[in-house]
């Protein structure tokens, strides 16, 4: 295992466990946890194929280290002062340095999943959703709690938020910051599954091994397919389908290319 700027891989075969490692701050993100998130996503050797993403100690993440909020730089980055000082495109473009630790979880070629326990505030609840799946403890409390602080959700969270909801109800839980409980997560399609606090570890682990079980490239075409249907007409949709079975039957005997 190793640990850098609060994070901690572990790798075992196929899986890749990321590890957020600041209890004591509940797991608060910095540019330096982004960035290391960042190069866990450039670095991970070829043969992994399901990321699970938790948090350690209490929390999941209790958000964005309120460090940011003073005049002075914070770990990795600059103060919002600094940036708030920044032509648009230097401010952009910092930002977008910043999302890179979040979309690498939405790989094609990756299953990931985060465990979710306690908090998930702000760019806690945004780390969840860069997550393909999500399994929360019965403990879990998500909010997007950055309209309270006069910002807006800028880490990859808001499309993934209205794909699982919808919008209106992805508006409101944006603007309002409010708390959304692991059994209201469930009943609206932000989480695949709730369960004990003590039980969530079984939990992921057992969703691993399922992901695990199918032929690699079967769920990679499957993955492409199903994150790609809303963005594709009816017809669309079934033609891929036809494209993605062709190559799949034509792996299958051996005659791919």
């Amino acid at each position: 295992m190793s640990t850098e700027a609060g994070v901690a891989l572990d790798l075992d075969g196929a899986v890749a466990t990321v590890t957020l490692c600041r209890p004591e701050a509940l797991n608060a993100q910095t540019p330096a946890t982004w960035a290391r998130l960042r190069d866990i996503g450039r670095s991970l050797p070829g043969d992994v194929r399901v990321v699970v993403l938790r948090g350690e100690g209490r929390s999941f993440s209790a958000g964005l280290d309120r460090a940011a909020f003073t005049g002075a730089p914070i770990d990795g980055g600059p103060s919002f002062l600094d940036m708030a000082k920044m032509s648009d495109a230097e401010c952009e473009a910092v930002i977008a340095g910043y999302q890179e630790g979040f979309t690498w979880l939405r790989r094609p070629d990756l299953l990931s999943v985060a465990a979710v326990q306690g908090h998930a505030i702000g760019a806690g609840f945004q780390l969840a959703l860069a997550c393909d799946l999500r399994i929360l403890a019965d403990d879990a409390q998500l909010s997007m709690a950055e309209t309270t602080l006069g910002l807006v959700p800028d880490l990859t969270g808001t499309k993934p938020l209205v794909d699982l909801v919808g919008t209106a109800r992805a508006l409101e839980i944006c603007v309002t910051g409010r708390r959304v409980s692991a059994a209201e997560a469930e009943r609206i399609g932000l989480a695949n599954l709730v369960v004990p606090r003590a039980h969530l570890e079984s939990a992921v682990a057992d969703l691993t091994a399922a992901l695990l079980a199918p032929l690699r490239n079967a769920v990679i075409e499957t993955k492409a397919l199903v994150t790609g249907a809303a963005a594709r007409s009816r017809e669309e949709q079934e033609a891929a389908e036809r494209a993605a079975q062709t190559r799949r039957l034509r792996d299958l005997v051996g005659a791919g290319e």
